[in-house]
């Protein structure tokens, strides 16, 4: 059949499976759907939501008289924008094949959803152990048979209807026993099967990277008909950190002549799914002149041509407003991505809204898919980890030094301005943007599956769901901060419906934007070109750290090239932070409040990791680069969860403090935007000040009359508590600021030993010239010194009289120190600012820290960061010290 013929056939299946576990889509998102794929020249919708247990696990049953009327209203809707309605049932979990009263109860099930208008079915058979009861296996001679003979039996049953779909047990390559050419059961399906029924497939994989003709035509030999896809290019539903805005991309044009059609199984987030589903549209509109040709050579050609000029063109200015040429209606996945995005931007400034907190679509107890010794998984020969496969099937987952002092230094580490993102450097085209081979592990790996880190200390914290760590009872400061004239979390932070600024330019998201969103969270092999772009800058600035430490002084940096290219290239991820803050931004002022909500967690995640990310190459810029090696950074990218904000977690030096990087969602949307950055000699007096008013709000006393007592001594609390560190440690010091003030400090010394030392011979002496009275006995027994005072100088005087254990140093050997005002209602800065702490601290060799003279207000706190109490480090009952280990 030539390509022509495909495209103007009817029977070809171009449309969307609503095939994932979790939270199924509404019945105004499903008719928002319908419409949307009228428009885009689509027609089938197969309904099969793992959330529906009358399809699967209570397939028996029949609907309810309310959710009769629900499927009524839902396939009257489809038919409407003449998109055919196909109704899934998957009874292949407890079916006994050969019983004549299960048959009867599949047909009525079948007969009541045919009463609500439907005229299209499906039986699914994927995700189930191929094993028969007794009664079956005397029956039948295979499982393939079993299934085969109910399948054509419910065909006739319902009078051969126009589109009937069967998902075999062996839904793709690497699930069929041996292989595809040799597999019994897809032979047996392909001989039996009646010819009018047609068969599901999802690749050479459950989520297949790329379909090759070749493949199509082995599979179709033994099937005897044309496959559908079910592609779960897009489905997100195994991993909660993933979500997929990328373009349709791996499949040639040429497979439009080769299949029955496509279904494509998407993000269980409805509104993420634009870019999804209408690139599958202009794919199934491609036309090809030679689409018979495997190899495609001339389109080919073509299509990465344009795509390099594309990628060149944006960098030197060209703007996004002209078109690259391209033949007619050939497809290409960055040009359609384009087109796609000029078509989204509208649904941003709908108005819908949203109430309640956030939550994913995802459900967490996916059942897993084992597997034995048949070698239908491969493991990976560049890991010992273990392997598991559980997600997507075709019916989803089954599964600064204080010389940098200047305000103007602060305000540059601060900022906040963004510059248009950038593109991936060179001449790559953007379908090479991933940059690394996937030969060596991504043929044997699919994105569900997972390989540990072997050198990990706590390798199941990554197997962790972020959604189960309990949060809402976090105090983010060991100190209480009550003061008259704190704000209201409420006010300027919560976005509220009232204050979108959409009209304002400055606030309207752009095609570059969404761009830049969609490179960031791409295709489950591959990231975007910026995505790609600020793992490879952030690696280079981390494995090159060495040069700026041989450099300590800026007029040396100033003429030599090497560290010219790093100071460049560090404020070009800057930039590219920048850029991410404001689309954050942008994106808590758009009126379709139901769209924010999905893809809130998602960029609230990312944009905090690159901050992150941000702070540690500021610190190595402030601090001349690292003493210490890092990890290699050539790990697969895919080969882990979390996507891109995964893999630019792991290129810290932090395999082993995996805790700090599981977060809770905020439950409703914020815009505040925290900036953790190296503390600077400038920030002393806001830092002292902050330290002044937490201690005055953990006393619980009069604001005033504490104010009136520490008259005398403005400084005091913060030369006990601070001072000491960013005098003698200040390049493992980071503060955090909102958009006011600094709100939190984290101040940390890599020699615990070394700072008591320095202590005693040079802080010491500097506080008993600046406190004489505070130093003598008979001063601070004279009633002119408040109470108060008098138990902050016995703090004070211990300075220099006591010692650390050995013990403690043995495995904690740095010391470090945090507070955080209560203003701070994003639960994950403190992770945040305690990440860039021990980052700090193991670039320069330490493993491990401890907290001294920690309190019962602060203890709670601790113990949310990871730190145990260390008991047997000391005879003192009065001195309590909290550890945890990197």
């Amino acid at each position: 059949m030539q390509l022509e013929d495909a495209k103007k056939d009817a029977s070809f299946i171009c449309g969307v499976v609503e095939g994932f576990y979790g939270r199924p889509w509404t019945l105004d998102q499903r008719k928002d759907l319908f419409i949307k794929m009228q428009e885009w020249g689509m027609n089938s919708y197969l309904y099969a939501p793992k959330d529906d247990y009358k399809h699967r696990a209570y397939w028996r049953e029949l609907y309810s008289v309310e959710e009769a009327e629900h499927l009524t209203m839902l396939i009257t809707a489809s038919k409407e924008c003449n998109i055919t309605f196909i109704y899934a049932l998957s009874p292949g979990l407890d079916i006994t094949y050969s019983s004549s009263k299960e048959m009867v109860i599949l047909k009525r099930k079948l007969d009541q959803v045919a009463q609500f208008g439907c005229t299209a079915f499906a039986l699914l058979f994927d995700d189930i152990e191929a094993e028969m009861t007794e009664s079956d296996k005397e029956a039948f001679q295979s499982f393939a048979q079993a299934q085969v003979s109910v399948t054509n039996e419910v065909y006739e049953y319902l009078n051969q209807p126009k589109e009937f779909l069967f998902c075999p047990t062996q839904y793709c390559a690497s699930r069929a026993v041996p292989d595809v050419p040799n597999s019994e059961y897809l032979n047996t399906v392909g001989s039996k099967l009646a010819p009018g029924i047609d068969v599901m497939w999802t690749g050479p994989k459950v989520i297949s990277r790329l379909i090759t003709p070749a493949s199509i035509d082995e599979l179709t030999e033994v099937l005897r008909r044309k496959p559908v896809i079910w592609d779960n290019l897009h489905a997100n539903d195994y991993d909660q950190k993933r979500i997929f805005l990328g373009p349709y991309t791996g499949r040639p044009s040429a497979l439009l002549t080769k299949l029955k059609g496509v279904l494509t199984n998407p993000n269980c987030e409805y509104g993420a799914n634009f870019v999804a589903i209408h690139t599958v549209a202009q794919w199934s509109k491609c036309s090809i002149e030679h689409a018979h040709d495997e190899n495609q050579s001339s389109d080919a050609i073509s299509a990465v041509s344009a795509d390099i000029k594309l990628e060149q063109e944006s960098r030197n200015g060209r703007s996004d407003d002209e078109d690259v040429s391209l033949p007619m209606l050939v497809y290409h996945p960055r040009l359609a991505l384009k087109k796609s995005l000029q078509l989204w931007l509208p649904e941003f400034k709908r108005t819908k809204s949203m109430w309640g907190p956030i939550s994913k679509p995802h459900v967490n107890n996916v059942p897993p898919v084992t597997f034995g010794a048949t070698g239908q998984s491969g493991v990976p020969c560049c890991s010992s980890g273990s392997l598991e496969e559980g997600g997507t099937s075709p019916g989803s987952a089954p599964m600064p030094t204080a010389d940098h002092s200047s305000a103007e230094d602060a305000n540059e580490l601060a900022s906040d301005a963004t510059l248009t993102p950038c593109l991936v450097d060179g001449t790559e085209s953007a379908g090479s943007s991933s940059m690394v081979s996937l030969d060596r592990v991504a043929e044997c790996l699919e994105p569900m599956e997972t390989v540990e880190s072997t050198s990990s200390a706590s390798s199941q914290a990554k197997n962790l769901d972020v959604e189960d760590v309990d949060d809402h009872d976090i105090k983010e400061s060991p100190i209480k901060e009550e003061m008259p004239s704190a704000p209201e979390h409420e006010e300027g932070d919560v976005i509220m419906e009232s204050e979108r600024k959409e009209e304002e330019e400055d606030y309207q998201l752009t095609v570059d934007d969404l761009c830049l969103l969609c490179d960031l969270f791409y295709l489950p092999f591959e990231h975007g070109p910026q995505g790609m772009q600020l793992l490879q800058e952030f690696n280079w600035l981390k494995l090159n750290a060495h040069i700026v430490a041989s450099n300590p002084s800026k007029t040396t940096a100033a003429v030599s090239p090497e560290v010219k290219e790093w100071h460049q290239r560090a404020e070009k991820f800057d930039t590219m932070s920048r850029a991410l803050n404001k689309l954050f931004t942008r994106l808590t002022y758009i009126n379709n409040r139901e769209l924010l909500y999905e893809l809130y967690p998602y960029v609230w995640d990312m944009r905090g990791v690159v901050a992150l990310l941000n702070s540690y190459v500021k610190w190595l810029s402030f601090n001349q680069g690292s003493k210490q090696g890092f990890l290699s950074g050539e790990q697969e990218p895919w080969v882990f969860r979390g996507g891109l904000a995964a893999d630019l977690q792991r290129l810290l030096p932090l395999e082993s403090v995996n805790d700090l990087f599981l977060y809770k969602t905020p439950e409703t949307p914020t815009r505040q935007v925290y900036t953790i950055r190296p503390y600077l000699a400038s920030d002393e007096r806001n830092v002292y000040q902050l330290c002044h008013r937490l201690h005055i709000a953990r006393t619980g006393a009069n604001f005033c009359d504490m104010e009136k007592i520490f008259h005398s001594y403005p400084n005091l609390l913060g030369d006990i508590h601070f001072g000491a560190f960013v005098t003698l440690s200040p390049e493992f010091s980071f503060v955090v600021e909102d958009d006011n003030s600094v709100v939190g400090f984290v101040a940390a010394a890599a020699n615990a030993k070394e700072l008591q030392r320095q202590i005693r011979v040079a802080w010491v002496p500097e506080m008993q010239t600046k406190y004489p009275e505070l130093f003598h006995s008979h001063s601070t027994e004279k009633s002119n010194i408040p109470d108060p005072i008098k138990d902050l100088a016995t703090k004070l005087q211990r300075l220099h009289t006591e010692d650390l254990p050995d013990a403690l140093l043995t495995y904690h050997p740095s010391q470090l120190k945090m507070w955080l005002s209560d203003t701070v209602i994003d639960h994950s800065v403190s992770k945040r600012l305690l990440t860039c702490a021990v980052a700090a601290l193991r670039a320069h060799g330490s493993s491990g820290c401890h907290v001294y003279d920690v309190d019962v207000c602060s203890m709670e706190f601790y113990s949310r960061l990871g730190f145990v109490e260390l008991k047997n480090v000391t005879h003192d009952q009065d001195v309590m010290y909290f550890g945890r280990i990197f």
